[in-house]
């Protein structure tokens, strides 16, 4: 038995509930705060590490000062089970959490270290790997075989490494990883999820457009021809880098389209959506950047399938997600929008007629960094440690 799955075994009992109850005391995770103001950020961080519950799980996250990190830490700030032991960011090595994300100052946790220096694992259990795409590869391929990965770049989302250097540009560098990965949109592939070691966390625009799509494209419901994909983003979704393109000039007071011709995450929409369907399926897809920090809202036009109407779609989709936490069909008439699921782990959506006779749009939105990346990857480290995977998940949307 792998280290990591040993040290679920003995954390968690059957059916992935915390020995003692999910509200036992000896499982949660203490948070002590030092309140003298001189002290050092490490030795803070040394006092409450002192303190954590044996059976913690104890994780790294890899690139913690980007926005999918530092959303991490911010969902793990309430977890009762996981523990921060181990954070990288090359540009920002040497510093506190605090001192690269302000909002995060309360935590004490361990300064962050470069990536290459990153060469002792004994202390982690499983790891979040938040790094650009492209250089996510041989790190995850050099890491202790005994960890849980759930890695959020693109490096092993697509099956296919032949599509990785096509879409990406470079050879894929662990061939033999990919075989291994799991793809992570957590509803529609929970079951392999619970049994894997590495996770490719699914890209944002994705999971706003898989949600709906797959089960009405699995269930026969639409034609798997003539889809269109309208997606609108946050600019928390080009991450933190400094780019001329995301200015405050070069983005406010508009909205602009890109990737128009060939977006990225075009071929892991049609991997996922080609497995719904046994069969290739091709979209018309373009994405949109808003003026925004966080919100993703993808607008899709399908045509129905012969003899299947609206309320057919809707019923389905009741059905499908009738018991599903996190994804939420509003009633009918009722229209998702972005503001009502930012800061949470949801995905709001709904069907409605188009005026052209059988077609139908269907609008998914989400939080770009939190079901779009950070909440559905912690969602899916739940899952693989055998707890309830709504755990430190349970925050509501920020309103107004």
């Amino acid at each position: 038995m792998s280290s990591a799955a040993a040290y679920g075994s003995i954390c968690f009992g059957q059916r992935g509930f915390p020995k003692g109850g999910a509200k036992s005391s000896k499982a949660r995770k203490l948070h002590v705060r030092d309140t003298a103001a001189s002290a050092p950020q490490s030795l803070s961080f040394a006092k409450i590490k002192a303190q954590m519950p044996e059976k913690t799980v104890r994780i790294g996250v890899l690139g913690a000062s980007g926005y999918t990190g530092s959303e991490i830490v911010r969902l793990l700030a309430n977890h009762p089970y996981f523990g921060i032991t181990l954070m990288t960011a090359d540009r920002k090595a040497g510093q506190s959490i605090g001192s690269v994300f302000p909002h995060l100052a309360t935590q004490h946790l361990p300064d962050m270290i470069a990536v290459n220096d990153a060469d002792d694992f004994s202390n982690v259990d499983a790891v979040f790997c938040c790094l650009p795409h492209g250089t996510t590869q041989e790190i995850i391929k050099a890491l202790p075989k005994g960890l849980k990965i759930v890695d959020l770049s693109a490096d092993f989302r697509l099956r296919d490494i032949n599509e990785y250097e096509k879409w990406y540009g470079q050879p894929h560098r662990a061939a033999e990883l990919q075989k291994e990965a799991v793809y992570g949109l957590t509803e529609i592939y929970r079951s392999e999820i619970q049994d894997a070691r590495l996770v490719a966390n699914p890209g944002c625009y994705p999971t706003s457009i898989q949600l709906p799509l797959a089960p009405l494209i699995k269930a026969n419901l639409i034609e798997i021809k003539n889809i269109i994909i309208d997606a609108k983003s946050g600019v928390s979704g080009a991450g933190r880098g400094a780019k001329e393109a995301n200015l405050y000039t070069e983005i406010a007071e508009g909205i602009h389209s890109y990737g128009v011709t060939g977006h990225r995450h075009v071929p892991e929409i049609e991997q996922g959506l080609s497995e719904a369907a046994n069969s290739g399926v091709i979209v018309s897809f373009t994405p949109h950047l808003m003026p925004m920090s966080r919100g993703m809202q993808s607008t899709i036009y399908v045509e129905l399938a012969p003899g299947v109407s609206v309320e057919d779609l809707h019923q389905h989709l009741g059905i499908f997600y009738e018991n599903e936490e996190f994804v939420v069909l509003l009633k009918e008439k009722e229209v998702p929008h972005t503001r009502h699921v930012r800061g949470s782990n949801y995905c709001i959506m709904n069907v409605f007629p188009d005026r052209i006779p059988g077609r139908a749009k269907i609008i998914s939105v989400i939080d770009n960094l939190v079901k779009g990346a950070s909440g559905q990857a912690l969602q899916n480290l739940n899952l693989m440690m055998g707890i309830p995977e709504n755990t430190g998940l349970g925050y509501m949307p920020l309103f107004p």
